[in-house]
């Protein structure tokens, strides 16, 4: 609050200081209302009767304490809108949902502080406005509305899963299956002290490339002989 005052009473301090000490003085300034406190002041000890220039003195740099306040809720503003990017979805992407759980009320199943900040990623079914999106919800929300403004959304990267067809995979009862060399995408050549040892980059039946490992010429030939000398030309 005197931070709001000496920014147009910067060589008066003497003036606006008396304010500053007023417990209702930040109350004044932000909320804007007088202060009701429990009993009537005037009802205490001696009354003082104030002048009206104390009375225009005092309206006056609660006036300027307001629009200083408001020019500088004004300038955080703008610095914030700088960095601010407006969200834009289409129909078909997925996003997550806001959520806002409060003390002792449930939200989504959920109570207290371990309730989640987003729930989801739910899939846009359709734009209802600019800033309008309308949502795929579960069965489990149903009572939930399903329409959100875009700041409750926050855009998922999601990659489709791959399906993969186990009718060619023989599971163990376990759940365990065993996996078989499909080919090479690369070799090279690893030296230690006493000689060179060959590696082969394997990728795996049920595998992509990315989950490929390094297997030397010697595992190779002796779980899979048949299979390194058609891939190692």
């Amino acid at each position: 609050m005197l931070r709001a005052r000496v920014l147009t009473y910067t060589t008066k301090w003497d003036e606006c200081t008396p304010l500053a000490k007023l417990g209702d003085g930040s109350f004044r300034g932000s909320v804007w209302e007088e202060v009701r406190t429990p009993t009537n002041r005037s009802n205490h000890g001696e009354r003082v009767t104030f002048g009206p220039d104390l009375v225009t003195q005092a309206e006056e740099q609660v006036r300027c304490i307001r629009e200083n306040l408001k020019r500088a809720r004004s300038r955080q503003k703008s610095y914030s809108d700088r960095r601010r990017r407006p969200l834009v979805f289409k129909e078909g992407d997925h996003v997550y949902l806001r959520v806002s759980p409060m003390k002792g009320v449930h939200r989504f199943g959920v109570k207290g502080k371990l309730a989640p900040r987003y729930v989801g990623p739910f899939k846009i079914s359709e734009k209802c406005g600019p800033v309008a999106y309308r949502l795929e919800l579960p069965p489990r929300l149903a009572a939930v509305h399903d329409i959100f403004h875009v700041s409750q959304l926050k855009k998922c990267t999601r990659v489709p899963e791959e399906e993969i067809d186990t009718s060619q995979v023989q599971i163990e009862p376990d759940l365990i299956y065993e996996a078989g060399p499909v080919k090479v995408p690369d070799r090279k050549q690893r030296s230690t002290r006493r000689s060179t040892v060959t590696m082969y980059k394997v990728q795996w039946s049920e595998h992509t490339e990315e989950e490929a490992t390094w297997e030397t010429r010697g595992v190779l030939r002796t779980k899979y002989p048949g299979f390194l000398p058609s891939t190692s030309n």
